[in-house]
């Protein structure tokens, strides 16, 4: 058992925790309890998937660092500077 805690010990546990929650709250206690612990156990499931999903991806180059695509939803960047594009559409059409 955690902490070493026998039979006397628990039963002081328990006698102290129903003193300050009473027993009516009690059951309410325990069931936030549970929602938090199923609620913590979700989200550790989804950081686990989110680490494996990026791991196969970084597994092919060690120590290599790629850029992150930028969100389908966006539209394309702008190009830097305009003035070349036009210096040789210029150039095309003479």
């Amino acid at each position: 058992m955690p902490f070493n805690l026998r039979g006397p010990e628990l039963l002081i546990l328990v006698l102290i925790i129903l003193l300050l929650f009473g027993a009516k709250r009690l059951p309410d206690v325990a069931r936030g309890l549970g929602r938090s612990l199923r609620i913590f156990k979700s989200e550790t499931k989804d950081l686990h998937a989110a680490d494996g999903d990026a791991a196969p991806a970084s597994a092919d180059a060690p120590g290599a660092v790629e850029a992150a695509a930028p969100p389908a939803s966006l539209p394309p960047a702008p190009a830097a500077d305009p003035a070349p594009a036009k210096a040789q559409a210029e150039r095309a059409e003479s």
